[in-house]
């Protein structure tokens, strides 16, 4: 069923530092050198473009792709504006232990470029990681979700706002497109280069892909993101963040909460796959979970993170409000 959701208190503007698998690398570090490494790999920032802003302003070659926002006009579950359309609704199933509880945000967009990525700390590097919210608010964003926190890892084809970060294919990724598509890609069968000349504004890299040609996908429950050191699977019953589309400048965004048994268990990946089909998507894409999963508007976080507050992230997707 759908409830209005509570209006949470306006979130603090404060860094976050987020401990990536802390208590490995804490352990690690015990043992010497490999701890060392450890530490370096997962927990110290390293900044490769300390200001994003004006590297993009430099590198786009998009022409005229982002216009002011005007005309915006906002309610407490939604907004309208010229280039976007968003529509806020919260819906609770189960009972007892078997609660879930989700945030769903229905958006349609007259310009594609509307919808944007930030990095934390207007930074590009690994281990670089801010709230949600904070990243959102130094953007005056009406809405945002957590992404696909890129700097975790060095793997994968990074673009964004039209700007190419990173171009090492190595898992499937989402692309979303200057005229308003949105597809699943194998990120090890092109190059960055390709994606750019092909129209491509904003790629993610994390997944799985959960839904095809509006059919969940076999197999996802046994899907390992990234094989790395401390981050194998995400197998079980998880707060999730998931993007779905439902045709071109149309989509829903999905923040399942979970870990607090009477609230909201979380969800399984088939079960989140399941979810995106009953909303109308015909495909539809998993990122960064967990405590991670949050979903922001007009400046407070809608939903609960797991953590008892929001978690660091490397990144976020974002509309601008009025103004920006």
């Amino acid at each position: 069923m759908d409830t209005a959701h509570d209006t949470p208190s306006r979130p603090r503007r404060r860094r976050g530092r987020r401990p990536v698998i802390a208590s490995a690398v804490v352990a690690a570090l015990a043992l010497g050198g490999g701890g060392i490494w450890a530490a370096d790999r997962y927990l110290i920032e390293h900044v490769a473009i300390s200001d994003v802003s004006s590297y993009e302003a430099a590198q786009s070659t998009t022409d005229d792709a982002v216009t002011t926002t005007t005309n915006g006009e906002t309610t407490d579950t939604s907004y309208t504006s010229d280039q976007a359309g968003i529509t806020l609704s919260t819906v609770t199933t189960g009972s007892g232990t078997d609660t879930v509880t989700y945030y769903v945000a229905d958006v349609t967009l007259t310009d594609a470029t509307a919808l944007r990525s930030a990095f934390a700390g207007d930074a590009y590097g690994t281990n670089i990681t801010e709230t949600t919210s904070s990243i959102a608010a130094d953007h005056d964003a009406i809405f945002a979700i957590n992404g696909d926190y890129y700097g975790f890892r060095d793997t994968g084809i990074v673009i964004r706002n039209g700007v190419v970060y990173r171009d090492d294919g190595a898992r499937d990724g989402l692309a979303f497109y200057q005229d308003g598509h949105v597809e699943v890609y194998d990120e090890t069968a092109t190059t960055a280069d390709e994606l750019i000349a092909d129209g491509v504004w904003n790629t993610l890299s994390f997944g799985p892909a959960i839904v095809e040609d509006g059919s969940v996908l076999a197999g996802i429950e046994d899907v390992e993101v990234d094989t790395n050191f401390g981050n194998h699977s995400i197998q079980g019953e998880q707060p999730r963040t998931a993007v779905g589309v439902i045709d071109d400048n149309h989509l829903v965004f999905v923040v399942v909460d979970g870990r607090d048994e009477g609230y909201s268990r979380g969800v399984t990946m088939t079960e989140l796959a399941d979810i995106m089909v009953s909303l109308g998507a015909t495909t539809a894409y998993n990122l960064d979970g967990g405590g991670s999963s949050t979903l922001y508007f007009d400046g407070e976080v809608v939903n609960q993170p797991s953590n008892g507050g929001e978690r660091g992230t490397s990144d976020i997707l974002y509309i601008a409000g009025s103004g920006s």
